[in-house]
C-alpha cells in the first residue's frame, strides 16, 4: 500500500527537500505541501493524508495549534514532527505527548544541504508512523480480556526499569502521572530519541508526575520516589557502590543500534538487582528490550509487557511476549495496578 503523505513547513527549502526524498522513497507519495497550521488543515480535508510531516515554528497556526485542531477530527492522520533541538525542544516534546507518532531531529535550521542528511531516517519513521495506531482505543475492554499475570513467589521489587521506542512520550506521560508519590522503589527509563531532548522530556514528565523526574547524570543515586531518564546518546546503567545504587552514563557498547539502548539497561538491572528487579516494555519498534528481557528473566526477575490494544506500535512488547519472557500483559493504563502486585 503506497502511504499518502502531507510535508507541512514554512520553510519554501525545507518543503522542497522533504518532498524530495519522501517522493524518492518506494510506498510513499507526496500528495501536496502546506506553510503553515492553517493552510495544512485545509489541506488535510482535501487531500486525506496518511502522514503529515510536521514542523512546529510557523506563522498562523503553529504545530502545537495544528495537533489540537486535528484531534478532533475521526481518522485523523498520523505525525512525525520534524524539528530543531534547543529552541524547538520543548515544543517537539509537548507534540510528542499530544499524540505525535515520532520526531525527526534536523540537522540545521538553516536553508541549507545538510537538510538531506534526514532522509533516511524521515522515510523509516513515515513508514512506521503509517502503521501506528494514533490513539489509545477500547482500553477497558481489553483490560478485561488481558493476559493474566503469573504471580511468582516471594517476589518483593525493589526497581522498576522501564524501556519504550515509538509513542513513548505518551505512554510514559500516562505511567509515571498514575504512579503514587510514595512509590516505594526507584525508577530507570530508556527512551528513543534523538539527543537534545531528553532535558525536555525529564522536564515535562516531573511537572505532570508525582514524582521525581529528573534526566540522567553520572552518578545520579536511585533511590525511591524518583525517576532517572537515559539521556540520549548514552546508555544508562545502574551500578552499586558500596551501600548506594547509582546511574552510570556510558557510550559502550558502541554497537547498539540505539543509544540509550533497552537491552543495554535490563542487562545492568539484571546483574546489580537481580530477583528484585522489574522490567517494563511499552510501545515501540523493533526489538530492544528482548535481549535485556531474557537476561531479567534469567536472573529472577519479573518482566511485562503493553498489550497490543494500547501501543501506538507493537513492536518491542510483541518481541518479548511471543519469546515466552513475559510475566503478564495489560494496556497502558492497567499495568500501575497489574506492577503494585509486584512492588
Amino acid at each position: 500500500m503506497t502511504l499518502r503523505v502531507l510535508v507541512v513547513d514554512d520553510s519554501a527549502f525545507a518543503r522542497k527537500v522533504l518532498r524530495k526524498v519522501l517522493s524518492d522513497a518506494e510506498g510513499l507519495e507526496v500528495v501536496g505541501t502546506a506553510r503553515d497550521g492553517l493552510d495544512a488543515l485545509e489541506r488535510v480535508a482535501e487531500l486525506k493524508p496518511d502522514v503529515i510531516t510536521l514542523d512546529l515554528v510557523m506563522p498562523s497556526l503553529d504545530g502545537a495549534g495544528f495537533l489540537r485542531a486535528l484531534s478532533g477530527m475521526p481518522d485523523a492522520p498520523r505525525v512525525v514532527v520534524v524539528s530543531s533541538a534547543g529552541a524547538d525542544s520543548d515544543l517537539a516534546v509537548a507534540a510528542l505527548q499530544a499524540g505525535a507518532v515520532d520526531l525527526v531531529h534536523k540537522p540545521t535550521a538553516l536553508a541549507t544541504d545538510r537538510l538531506y542528511e534526514l532522509g533516511a531516517e524521515l522515510v523509516e519513521k513515515v513508514r512506521v508512523a503509517g502503521r501506528a495506531v494514533p490513539r489509545y482505543a477500547n482500553e477497558l475492554e481489553a483490560a478485561r480480556n488481558a493476559a493474566p499475570a503469573r504471580l511468582l513467589p516471594a517476589v518483593s521489587t525493589k526497581l522498576l526499569a522501564v524501556g519504550t521506542s515509538t509513542g513513548g512520550p505518551q505512554a510514559l506521560t500516562r505511567l509515571l502521572s498514575a504512579l503514587p508519590r510514595d512509590f516505594p522503589a526507584p525508577v530507570v527509563l530508556a527512551l528513543h530519541i534523538p539527543a537534545g531532548y531528553t532535558e525536555a522530556v525529564a522536564k515535562r514528565l516531573d511537572s505532570q508526575s508525582a514524582l521525581e523526574v529528573v534526566e540522567a547524570s553520572d552518578g545520579l543515586e536511585l533511590v525511591p520516589g524518583r525517576a532517572v531518564l537515559a539521556r540520549a546518546g548514552y546508555h544508562l546503567k545502574v551500578v552499586r557502590h558500596g551501600t548506594l545504587n547509582l546511574a552510570r552514563l556510558d557510550r559502550h557498547p558502541l554497537g547498539t543500534p540505539h543509544h540509550p539502548s533497552v537491552d543495554v539497561l535490563f542487562q545492568s538491572v539484571a546483574e546489580v538487582w537481580g530477583k528484585d528487579a522489574l522490567g517494563l516494555v511499552l510501545t515501540g519498534m523493533g526489538e530492544d528490550g528482548l535481549q535485556g528481557a531474557r537476561a531479567l528473566r534469567a536472573a529472577g526477575g519479573v518482566v511485562l509487557t503493553e498489550a497490543e490494544s494500547s501501543c501506538v506500535v507493537y513492536g518491542m512488547p510483541r518481541a518479548v511476549a511471543e519469546a515466552g519472557l513475559s510475566n503478564g500483559s495489560a494496556p497502558l493504563d492497567a499495568l500501575v495496578p497489574l506492577i503494585s502486585r509486584f512492588v
